[in-house]
């Protein structure tokens, strides 16, 4: 089945806001997003994300634009575990399977979607390619997504914790601290 939305996030740890537009059908997740902000500095994000089956990232495509100039990534997955950015291969993220955007709630829904995590118990450890923004540097982040009860997973990496709410399509309602959801599901 076939499932399309848009949401919007305010999002309060960069003082702006992220409208999505999504479609989820048959484990796979494609996504165009647009964000605003003013943390750490004025800045706006044009991005689109695909998935193959099971919510594996296959490319995250992100422009970002600043006081100091526009950047550009092209994230790709080779679906072997291997990463490129902007066609150069990335070592240290080796085994990820998915990107994780910096300030942006969507891209917490690919892991949670994947094991079920929105309904189910559970716990799973990730590498992510996570994405700084508005610079768009490419680090290795190691998270952790536990089923607290359904509809809520704790999302942990490092020192942080925070109780993510979802819907039913694993996408973020409330994220305390970071964003939350403007329009209904």
């Amino acid at each position: 089945m076939r499932t399309s939305r848009v949401i919007t996030w305010a999002v309060s740890e960069s003082g702006g806001y992220e409208t999505a537009w999504i479609d989820l059908y048959d484990g796979v997740l494609t996504a165009r997003g647009r964000a605003v902000g003013t943390v750490p500095e004025m800045y706006w994000v044009s991005y689109q994300l695909d998935t193959t089956d099971g919510f594996v990232t296959r490319r995250l495509l992100v422009e970002a634009a600043t006081t100091h100039g526009t950047r550009v990534l092209d994230l790709r997955h080779d679906g072997e575990g291997h990463w490129t950015m902007n066609g150069e291969r990335i070592p240290q993220v080796d085994g990820a399977l998915d990107c994780d955007l910096g300030l942006c709630p969507l891209t917490n829904t690919m892991p949670v979607l994947r094991h079920g995590l929105q309904r189910e118990p559970g716990e799973r450890e990730f590498l992510m390619a996570w994405v700084s923004v508005p610079d768009l540097e490419v680090e290795p982040s190691r998270q952790t997504y536990t089923h607290l009860r359904r509809g809520l997973v704790r999302f942990a990496s490092g020192d942080f914790r925070s109780d993510l709410e979802v819907d039913e399509d694993g996408c973020v309602v409330d994220y305390p601290g970071l964003a939350r959801r403007l329009t209904s599901p």
